[in-house]
């Protein structure tokens, strides 16, 4: 089970996971945030450097297909989460893109991916978010601004 206090994360699924892709910056107003997606892992302790060796193919077919890094966070101190990858979400086309590339690299894509991710995690926790954004836009746009 996730402790509440546990950092929100992202990558609905594996595919997205793979992806690590942007939305394009012209694609939105200049002061509306963007949508992301946060992962959160807990990584099995013999796995971890296998994991970082998945993820850092991925990174690689994200970056042969012109989408930029998903930001990595590794924990120093405090909760039990291993991980925290931050990145925009993708479009239709920005996954397709990628799924096509990371298929002729021979990377798993889809439900064979996420399988293959599960083997070096013990618990992720992923969602979509809005961001990045300040606390200032926030209360402008709760009240309607």
């Amino acid at each position: 089970m996730i402790s509440p206090n546990r950092f929100f994360a992202i990558l609905v699924g594996v595919l997205l996971i793979s992806a690590s892709l942007a939305l394009p910056q012209g694609s939105r107003a200049a002061d509306a945030p963007g949508k992301a997606l946060v992962l959160c892992t807990g990584s099995l302790p013999a796995s971890i450097l296998n994991f970082l060796k998945w993820m850092a193919a991925r990174e690689t077919v994200d970056k042969e297909a012109g989408m930029p890094a998903t930001q990595w966070y590794m924990h120093t101190n405090g909760d039990s989460w291993d991980f925290v990858a931050i990145a925009p979400a993708l479009t239709e086309a920005q996954q397709a893109k990628v799924d096509a590339l990371a298929t002729k690299k021979g990377l798993k894509t889809g439900l064979q991916a996420s399988l293959e991710f599960r083997q070096f995690v013990s618990t992720h926790t992923d969602t979509f978010v809005n961001g990045p954004t300040t606390a200032t836009q926030l209360v402008q746009q709760a009240q309607g601004h």
